[in-house]
């Protein structure tokens, strides 16, 4: 099973935005930021995506989104130049990425739940962004994105290298921020974000079922290897 690649989602594509943002790399580089700082800074901006998006912001939720996306490309590659890459940084990161992902999911389901807005927005109270249908859309979303990133950790855990599927943690962000590019469409903005978040909660579950089945496959394969060895013995 193998989603095809997009072209918001190619290499080229990666290469070029990883080009733009080289000349902030270097002035942290230059500047002696740890990478650390900038995924703690990336997790903020999350937060931050999140409260606008409880407002029904989109178009300001996604740039802030854009931010901490930028973020947390900058602190591997950072990590990779300064030579300063380690376990904790690495566990570190994990972590907060998850809390990030949670932050702005938090927001968009506070928005669609009705829930009154944290600060004034002009779409605050729009009647259009309660939907109990938008909510579920957002819970499977956030499953599945985060399925996707633990099947990984256990499958590392187990040994083995995974990193199929088309919905990696890149991917997710440029989906986020072409839902609040559409979600921002006048008159027809909140009908594009439910569709938005269903394409997400659908292709984020497809990736986590995708890498379920190609690690099982693994270790089961494995695991009939060593029964073979051990009835040769």
């Amino acid at each position: 099973m193998r989603l095809p690649e997009f072209f918001l989602f190619n290499q080229s594509t990666r290469r070029v935005y990883r080009e733009m943002i080289n000349p902030v790399l270097n002035w942290l580089v230059r500047m002696k930021v740890s990478p650390n700082a900038v995924t703690t800074a990336g997790c903020i901006f999350s937060a931050a995506a999140g409260l606008i998006f409880s407002t029904g912001n989109f178009f300001l939720g996604g740039l802030t989104v854009a931010l901490a996306g930028t973020c947390d490309i900058l602190d591997g590659q950072l990590s990779r130049q300064t030579g300063t890459s380690s376990r904790f940084g690495a566990f570190y990161d994990s972590c907060l990425d998850r809390f990030s992902e949670a932050f702005i999911f938090m927001g968009l389901a506070w928005y669609f739940a009705g829930g009154p807005a944290l600060f004034w927005s002009p779409n605050a109270g729009h009647p259009d962004g309660y939907s109990p249908l938008a909510v579920m859309f957002i819970i499977f979303a956030i499953t599945g994105s985060f399925l996707t990133s633990y099947v990984r950790a256990r499958a590392e855990a187990a040994g083995v290298a995974c990193t199929v599927g088309r919905m990696q943690r890149t991917e997710r962000f440029v989906l986020l921020l072409v839902a609040s590019a559409l979600g921002s469409v006048p008159v027809a903005g909140i009908l594009l974000m439910k569709i938005s978040l269903a394409v997400f909660a659908l292709l984020t579950n497809i990736t986590a079922i995708h890498r379920f089945i190609y690690v099982g496959r693994i270790l089961l394969q494995e695991k009939s290897l060593e029964a073979g060895r051990d009835n040769r013995k």
